[in-house]
């Protein structure tokens, strides 16, 4: 099969590739054509998932195609965009064609979850690798972004954490788990629900925001640095599901919610007065810490005390 048959076959006759709001032109010419409406900016994000690094060598082609899109559209939501479109970059050693039947299937559930349409990409003979490129829109001078916190603002995140890591090793056919503690657990990793409607509503309420694919500690830093302030995080508020801690106990599930990344939930800083509105409202909000002036991150027990491990999280290089 050759590339321009792969392409039609397998993703131009998807329904995710019709054209959708915001798309004036989908694919089948040189470049996609976007129609973002009046007072609008177009966001824009690519990431890679490399076998072997970013997930297993040998895995289910339909969950691959869940997550590879999944946390790419989760960078839209991070910055309050509504999803629009996106590109597609793959990478195969060989063609299957069940495996791409299996891969496109679990891509469109997961781009009609996201509201995203797929515009074009490209395709190539190598070591299997994905490459996704996400574009959303948001309004004029209303994105969301990493360098807005303030000393007094509150640190919140927007769900459990650690769940993406405690599945690692049940992924890797490292240990085994009772399906009650599994099912959740895998859920999460390979089709972790990207918080877009969250973004939306935190638009004109948070100061700044990424979501969290490094581990907590490490992203956090991320929002210190670029906002010029310290970040203080609490041990103890700290938010769990029961099916990690069942896992791991509290100390295991506390580490990978720290350091153990591939949550892909928003973490963001906020005033305090917009507190009781998101939670009344419905939305997960949990707060974990507080912003101050300084520098850095830290972590602090019950009693104040820095216990600030010195693996703070994933380490791409």
């Amino acid at each position: 099969m050759g590339e321009f048959e792969l392409i039609r076959h397998y993703f131009a006759a998807a329904p995710c590739a019709q054209a959708g709001d915001g798309v004036a032109l989908g694919i089948g010419d040189d470049c996609a054509l976007l129609a973002l409406p009046a007072g609008e900016q177009l966001a824009v994000s690519t990431d890679t998932l490399v076998a072997g690094v970013h997930f297993p060598a040998v895995c289910e082609p339909f969950l691959l195609g869940q997550r590879s899109l999944a946390v790419a559209a989760s960078d839209l939501a991070a910055m309050g965009a509504t999803p629009v479109a996106f590109t597609l970059a793959l990478t195969l050693p060989t063609v299957h064609a069940d495996w791409l039947k299996a891969y496109a299937q679990g891509l469109n559930l997961m781009a009609r979850q996201c509201g995203l349409s797929l515009v074009g990409g490209d395709t190539t003979h190598g070591p299997l690798s994905l490459t996704m490129t996400v574009f959303g829109r948001v309004p004029a001078g209303q994105a969301l972004t990493r360098s807005g916190a303030r000393p007094g603002d509150l640190v919140c995140v927007g769900g459990e954490l650690g769940n993406a890591a405690g599945a690692l090793p049940l992924v890797l056919g490292e240990r085994e788990a009772a399906v009650a503690l599994a099912e959740p657990l895998l859920a999460h990793y390979w089709s972790p629900p990207p918080q877009l409607a969250l973004g939306q509503a935190l638009r004109g309420k948070a100061s700044a925001a990424l979501d969290i694919s490094d581990g907590l500690l490490a992203d956090c830093g991320h929002i210190a640095t670029a906002s010029g302030v310290s970040i203080v995080l609490s041990l103890e508020q700290l938010p769990l599901g029961t099916a990690l801690q069942g896992l791991l106990g509290l100390e295991g599930a506390r580490q990978a919610a720290l350091t153990g990344g591939d949550d892909y939930v928003i973490a963001f800083t906020l005033p305090p007065a917009h507190l009781a509105g998101l939670q009344a409202a419905g939305w997960p909000v949990h707060v974990v810490g507080r912003v101050e002036a300084g520098s850095g991150v830290s972590l602090r027990d019950h009693a104040g005390a820095d216990i600030t491990p010195r693996t703070r999280g994933y380490q791409h290089f």
